[in-house]
């Protein structure tokens, strides 16, 4: 898949998701290898101009994570020169649009989803990001309010005409939740409507769920999100069994990977925010295990990193203990892998 004369290759995606898909969990994931494409977290446009990159969590970035697309939440076409002067200065890869968060404080806004209700909006938003970037301008949808099979066509139609190279769709409405199975046959209408690739995203958490999206949808990649935080080596595997690519088999050692994003947050985090970007991740990492519940319990109820990491090690001890390994040094960085009894468990915020 090219965008922007780029080659996105394998076309797997990371979604951008708050409070999540910050540097720790991107460089995880680039451990296991199979990402196409990284993406930062939801990021307030407004402020961007102001934001320092050594300073701001949601713009750390390591030299490794790249290419990465720079999603932006937008409610007009106001200050857009600044904007984009600041997204050419922390050298984005990508630039995406964010049109489909269905969060009510997002939408109270005026951005996210409640941008699809008005197309004229969002055309001028587009023009002016398309005269001021020779970057990849990309953007994210949900289906709609309704199904309304002319009112999203010419949606998406727009969207291509007025320069979005690639378009990725969360194949559920505005309302609908995760518990829904998504209209993957609905991102299928959509690739018929436009020629620009097409990117389907929701519920692919297995290299089964991803064969059954594509078979149905006819996408030219997928975009992950919830299943990359539980399982970050997810990409490794639909890259592998899905796409063909030659590399190695993930080895995962659960307590292990999840000392080294402690580590991760520890080294490029300002203590203040550290602890919630771990408890949002454990929130998800946890379903790895039977009684996970019982570490995400623990974590959420936890009130300083340190004693995060207590609950998290004691848990470990118990349910999946590291042979031969201490994990008494919680903020040391070690070798992923060594002596773990570990075994890949299969599928399983504004700025």
């Amino acid at each position: 898949m090219r965008l922007g004369g780029k080659e996105i290759w394998p076309p797997l995606l990371l979604a951008p998701m708050a409070g999540l898909t910050h540097s720790a969990l991107r460089t995880t994931i680039l451990h296991f290898g199979g990402i196409g494409l990284l993406s930062t977290e939801m990021l307030a446009a407004a402020r961007l101009p102001v934001e320092r990159a050594d300073h701001s969590p949601y713009l750390v970035r390591t030299p490794q994570e790249s290419p990465l697309s720079y999603q932006l939440l937008l409610a007009e076409d106001k200050n857009m020169p600044r904007i984009f002067e600041a997204l050419h200065r922390l050298r984005a890869d990508v630039v995406d649009l964010n049109l489909g968060c269905p969060a009510p404080l997002v939408r109270r806004a005026g951005g996210g989803s409640s941008l699809m209700e008005d197309p004229e909006r969002v055309r001028r938003i587009v023009a002016c990001a398309r005269k001021l970037t020779s970057l990849p301008l990309t953007a994210k949808i949900r289906l709609g309010e309704t199904l309304d099979e002319g009112k999203l066509r010419d949606f998406c139609r727009m969207l291509a005409g007025e320069g979005i190279e690639m378009l990725t769709v969360h194949a559920r409405l505005r309302a609908e939740p995760f518990a829904r199975r998504p209209r993957w046959a609905w991102v299928g209408k959509v690739k018929g409507w436009v020629n620009i690739p097409v990117v389907a995203n929701g519920s692919i958490d297995s290299a089964a769920s991803a064969r059954c999206c594509l078979e149905e949808s006819g996408a030219d990649g997928l975009m992950i999100g919830r299943a990359a935080a539980r399982t970050p080596w997810i990409f490794a595997v639909i890259a592998r069994e899905v796409y063909g690519m030659e590399i190695p088999e993930p080895d995962i050692c659960l307590p292990r990977l999840y000392q080294e994003f402690v580590s991760a947050l520890v080294q490029r985090f300002h203590p203040d925010r550290r602890l919630g970007r771990l408890k949002e991740f454990t929130h998800y990492f946890a379903k790895n295990y039977f009684f996970g519940h019982h570490l995400a319990a623990k974590v959420q109820a936890s009130c300083s990193l340190e004693a995060a990491w207590a609950q998290a090690a004691a848990f470990f001890a118990v349910h999946d203990p590291v042979e031969g390994a201490s994990l008494d040094a919680p903020f040391a960085v070690t070798d992923a892998g060594a002596g773990c009894n570990s075994q890949n468990p299969g599928p399983g915020t504004l700025l």
